[in-house]
């Protein structure tokens, strides 16, 4: 038995580790199942250190793997680190639910651990990186001989069959295979003998173990108070000292041949092939058997007369499926593709083996791009190493289906499963092709641009491309336009699985309740058709073909559970709202702050996307950069205006601005005043005076500065025009949750002074991440009176569908464009139940004229969570300078350390830029910016340049110099002050005006002489504007999309045209956009649609006899047109789809519907030729 513990050095740090490790050692011989729970239990006292000393929060339900995620989330711990605390977590799950551990198995876990250990001592000790290990001291393996005699067995069984001997009749084979039943038995013996003889001892270790543990919790509870008492900056700097440290010394870490072999060895028996590099090779005699899938070291293969050792096959039962190239770590991955490639047409089939063509149902195997032919469909490089974006070629599990031509490498996260890879095998990617483009539309029912959206994609993926982003309007149906791709993907066989995934609970149900009421083929739901699994059912059975699950919940599952998903588990990932996730929009992120910042969300979806080996499929309204780089460009796009022009959605009028007494002049504090402010974090209101005036414009309003009496001005006006009572919904944005509980109660106080006892406070909600039970009061929204006026901050902005929406209050303004759009997109639906036909804007804070466009820079910081103090400890480290100096950076002709410097440059030109601004008016400030000019000897906001300009080398030197640089920054910070304390204001408010801009035109009667003046310069440009003025009757609907597309171009859309008329006429006259061409062009009076509809269906009344039954009939087309410019059978086949269509009315009408039709559209537009 060892006496010297290979982990001896781990006492430095705390007894406890020494004595986990140690019983490890001395139970290997006896019992190594102990050996790999002990193991484990190292792992754990280790992760648990380091948690105490960054501040991590964690408790005894916290589990090894949530513990880990956490620490990765603070340290950002090397890939190979988090790797090594992995293995020992599964090894020493399964040692503690399976009861035999074989000794080669324990012996691996040491090393694993002894690994691990090294890199703890180098991260936390004195000696740091300079602390060197000596040679790892194996324990004897008592279990040798027995694996000996095994590998002979194995081996001569093989030769034995190869010769077409009877395994019974072989003297030899029964020799060895009763010498294997004595060397079992003695070994078995000498173990339980041993383990007698430990037992005593064992007690007592367990007894001194149990003391040890206790001092150690008490030990982390006292540091942990300790840690607790430190300042924020005193944590901070705590934080990135054992991060550095823990950085440094991961780069220390080598991994050995013999380490990298036990990894890869982890990584197959975690996806489900039975590996053991050292033993199951096929000079020991492994070979495939039905059944088992097997992952058999060491295979010959010939190829070219050229012999070659395939590092491993794996074998599902008897077919040779895939081929692996597994080299240590520092190699090029990517590069070893063509090596596996050779092997794989250097493979020859023996004995009972079945040859993976035949199963595809080919008669030979796969040519190759010269003249030979691939024998394995599949074929892996790996070296160990998770995959790291940053080093896509030397990390991850390279994988090639070698089966086509076009089919490119691409890196993975792990192995597929024996079954993953059988269904890779099986599923006829051209069959399903086939299948596809014989496949019908019309029974699923989808209007013409979502047929357009689902070929698109469907042409994309058959171009061997695995991503396709879709841009639809918010409002055009994509969820509906989702289960149409899903169910022609499923019905076609051309996925097994698929995820779909959203970023909130609230839209995952909305997709639950379209998948369940949706009617398909033979008015068949989806999940009657197919197996869903719902938010929360993450059991993911065989038969589910389709999971429905949030980012959150998938992160998880798969980051945070003892048991996660296989990477083939889904193979089709469908995004919904696939804008979202990425964007580092803070305004996005606020009802979502409680869970997660917005960089660890980012991090995060895209973490999930990268997990699965399978097609991405994006949707959204709005698409962006950050949604390009993943998803690529969009395949299709339907825009808002074009579903406008198609009137499947609905426009709004001007937005109507607010104009008060504040917004006009700001909001100003005097010098030397009182000011109160409101500690956002802690809810405190602290008070000082003010050594220089303040002043705030709107676009600060309810963020930076807080005024109730705007607010209560604009709420005043607000009840004037919104009805509590109505079936109109509506949807007020604000800035925070505490700002919404102020505009509820203004607003309830208004309502009741406005309609005393009739009005019901129910009718107004807040709705926001903090409300209670809010998933109910998103249905009651949704579907039922009340609330009718929701207030809401960010919850709503995205994917929420209620179509009687018709007035959005903004008052707040957001940044970008895409929030904007989305925010906007809640009112877009149609809604023919309530007549709807435009919806209102009602903007006190000016958000319309202010908004930017979207930004498509690449923002020069990547990672908004990549601190100050990181990037300067990245820049003066010399170990790190000297490797990123060393390392590609992002441009061609650039290092690691240019990137570093650019992203350090960007951060303080952020800072020092806004201190330069403010110290104008904050003499402070300008005081600390004059020391520090003296100090650097160059002006604080051109530091960014000067630093630029010496390049990495010289920057580090300067950096270092300069040693408080960090601290000096704190402070300028501190004189900056903070928008998390706004500011509290009692200056008085009015309302001054409310206005309607027409964009160039102030009046509304400027605005219509123009539009008169356009159609008469395009009535001989246009022919279809030609057609709308002299024969309406045969405008076709292309016709009338072109029109719509061009006078919305030129600024005259139907919403505004409307809402011009009403505030020159001061009537509200709906009259269609055909109306209002006919009045410009020859002045006809505009009348509403709906009374031409109705004088148009009294003359199809009297001119005609009609039964009882046809006039109910004839009622029912009428209710229909008020929305309808074209009455042709295309519309009558849309409206009354669920009656039998055109075919049916005609029936009844007795085949006089193209007679009613003609008439109606006669009778709604008499021919007049324009004078």
């Amino acid at each position: 038995m060892q006496t010297t513990s290979s982990f001896a050095f781990l006492k430095e740090h705390d007894p406890l580790f020494v004595e986990l490790a140690s019983c490890a050692e001395r139970v290997f011989s006896s019992d190594p199942n102990t050996t790999l729970i002990k193991l484990r239990q190292l792992g754990e006292a280790l992760a648990q250190h380091i948690a105490v000393l960054i501040g991590v929060e964690f408790d005894e339900k916290t589990t090894q793997a949530d513990l880990i995620y956490r620490l990765n989330r603070e340290l950002k711990l090397e890939p190979v680190v988090r790797e090594l605390f992995h293995t020992l977590r599964i090894e020493g799950n399964k040692a503690t639910h399976k009861f035999r551990t074989q000794h080669r198995e324990a012996l691996d876990g040491l090393k694993v651990a002894r690994a691990l250990a090294i890199w703890f001592h180098q991260s936390f000790s004195k000696q740091g990186s300079s602390f060197k290990p000596g040679p790892f001291l194996p324990p004897l393996d008592p279990s040798s001989q027995l694996c000996q005699l095994q590998s002979e067995i194995e081996k001569l069984k093989t030769d034995l069959t190869n010769a077409n001997v009877e395994l019974d009749s072989s003297k030899q084979l029964n020799d060895l295979i009763k010498q294997e039943k004595v060397e079992f038995e003695a070994l078995a013996l000498a173990m339980d003998e041993e383990s007698k003889q430990l037992a005593e001892l064992a007690k007592e270790h367990e007894l001194a173990l149990a003391e040890q543990k206790k001092e150690y919790e008490s030990k982390l509870l006292a540091l942990q108070k300790k840690l607790e008492l430190q300042d924020e900056k005193a944590s901070a700097a705590q934080k990135q000292k054992v991060s550095a440290n823990a950085r440094r010394a991961s780069q220390h870490i080598v991994l050995s041949e013999e380490l990298t072999r036990i990894l890869i060895d982890q990584q197959l028996s975690e996806a489900g092939w039975a590996a053991d590099s050292q033993e199951q090779t096929y000079q020991n005699g492994a070979r495939p058997e039905k059944g088992v899938n097997k992952a058999i070291a060491e295979w010959p293969t010939k190829y070219n007369g050229e012999g070659g050792r395939a590092d491993y096959v794996l074998f599902h039962g008897l077919i040779p499926i895939a081929v692996v190239e597994a080299k240590k770590e520092n190699t090029n991955v990517a590069g070893k593709i063509p090596q596996a490639e050779r092997y794989s047409k250097g493979f020859q089939l023996e004995g009972q083996m079945q040859g993976a063509w035949e199963v595809e149902g080919q008669t030979v195997a796969w040519p190759d791009e010269l003249d030979d032919h691939y024998k394995v469909p599949f074929v892996y490089s790996c070296n160990g190493r998770p995959y790291l974006p940053q080093l896509k070629e030397q990390s991850g599990t390279w994988f090639r289906d070698v089966r086509d031509f076009s089919n490119t490498k691409r890196a993975l996260q792990q192995f597929h499963t024996p079954d993953g890879l059988m269904d890779l095998l099986k599923r006829s990617k051209q069959e399903a092709e086939h299948a596809l483009q014989k496949e019908g539309f019309a029974y699923l029912k989808l209007r013409d641009y979502q047929e357009k959206a689902i070929t698109a994609v469907e042409n994309t993926l058959a171009k061997n491309i695995r991503s396709a982003l879709l841009a639809m309007a918010t409002g055009t149906g994509k969820t509906r336009t989702i289960i149409g791709l899903m169910y022609r993907f499923l019905k076609a066989e051309r996925f097994k699985r698929i995820l779909f995934l959203v970023d909130r609970t609230a839209l995952g149900q909305q997709a639950i309740d379209s998948f369940n009421e949706a009617p398909l083929e033979q008015n068949q739901t989806l999940s009657k058709i197919y197996n869903v699994a719902e938010l929360g059912d993450m059991a993911a059975e065989a038969e589910t073909r389709v999971q429905v699950a949030t980012v959150q919940a998938m992160v998880k599952r798969i980051f945070m559970s003892d048991n996660p998903p296989s990477v083939d588990q889904f193979d089709c990932i469908i995004v919904d709202e696939a804008h979202r996730g990425y964007t580092l929009d803070q305004e996005m992120t606020e009802g979502e702050l409680v869970t997660r910042d917005s960089s660890q969300y980012l991090s995060s979806y895209r973490r999930v996307l990268d997990y699965f080996d399978a097609v991405k499929i994006g949707l959204t309204a709005t698409p962006a950069k950050h949604t390009s780089d993943i998803f690529g460009k969009p395949v299709y796009t339907y825009s808002y205006r074009e579903a406008v022009a198609d009137d499947w959605l609905i426009d709004h009028e001007p937005p109507i601005r607010y104009e008060t007494l504040l917004t006009q002049n700001g909001i100003a504090f005097e010098k030397g005043s009182q000011v109160s402010a409101i500690n956002t974090q802690t809810g405190e209101v602290e008070s000082s005076e003010l050594e220089d005036e303040l002043k705030f414009e709107v676009d600060a309003f309810n963020r930076r500065v807080i005024n109730e009496n705007f607010n209560r001005v604009i709420c005043e006006q607000l009840v004037q025009e919104l009805d509590p009572f109505g079936d109109e919904k509506t949807m007020i944005f604000c800035a925070t949750d505490l700002h919404a509980d102020m505009v509820k109660r203004l607003l309830d106080t208004a309502f009741k002074e406005l309609y005393n006892g009739e009005y019901n406070q129910a009718a107004v909600a807040k709705i926001t991440g903090q409300s209670d039970k809010v998933d109910k009061l998103i249905r009651q929204y949704k579907n039922e009176r009340y609330p009718n006026i929701a207030i809401t901050v960010d919850l709503l902005t995205t994917g929420i569908d209620v179509p009687k929406i018709a007035n959005l209050v903004f008052l707040r303004r957001v940044k970008s464009r895409i929030l904007y759009e989305q925010m906007i997109g809640r009112a877009t639906r149609r809604c023919d139940e309530i007549g709807k036909t435009v919806f209102r804007i009602y903007d006190p804070v000016d958000i319309y004229a202010a908004l930017s466009e979207v930004n498509t820079m690449k923002p020069l910081v990547k990672d908004p969570n990549v601190t100050i103090e990181q990037l300067v400890d990245e820049l003066t480290d010399p170990e790190t300078l000297d490797k990123a100096l060393n390392s590609p950076g992002e441009q061609q002709g650039e290092s690691h350390a240019d990137v570093i410097l650019s992203q350090l440059s960007q951060k303080l030109m952020r800072v020092l830029r806004k201190a330069e601004k403010k110290s104008e008016s904050n003499p402070k400030l300008k005081e600390k910016l004059g020391e520090l000019q003296e100090l650097w000897g160059v002006e604080p906001k051109l530091l960014h340049k000067h630093l630029h300009q010496l390049g990495p080398k010289q920057a580090a030197q300067f950096v270092t110099q300069q040693s408080g640089l960090l601290n000096q920054l704190a402070e300028v910070s501190l004189l900056i002050g903070s928008e998390r304390k706004p500011v509290l204001s009692n200056h008085e408010d009015e309302i001054r005006e409310r206005t309607q801009s027409y964009g160039a035109y102030q009046r509304p009667e400027d605005y219509l002489d123009s539009f008169n003046q356009f159609i008469k310069e395009q009535l001989n440009q246009s022919a279809a504007l030609a057609v709308v003025v002299n024969k309406p009757r045969d405008l076709t609907r292309e016709q009338l999309k072109e029109v719509r597309l061009l006078l919305d171009g030129a600024g005259y859309a139907e919403a505004k045209l409307q809402s011009a008329v009403r505030n020159q006429t001061n009537q509200d006259i709906a009259a269609s956009i055909i109306g209002h061409i006919r009045r410009a062009a020859f002045g006809e009076p505009l009348l509403p649609f709906e009374q031409r509809v109705a004088q148009a269906m009294d003359r199809i009344y009297t001119n005609h006899q009609w039964t009882t039954a046809q006039r109910k009939w004839l009622d029912r087309l009428a209710k229909q047109l008020v929305h309808e410019v074209i009455v042709d059978r295309e519309f009558v086949n849309q409206r009354f789809a669920d009656h039998g269509g055109a075919k049916q009315l005609d029936k009844i009408l007795v085949n006089q519907l193209d007679t009613v039709l003609a008439e109606l559209s006669e009778a709604m537009w008499p021919t007049q030729v324009a004078s």
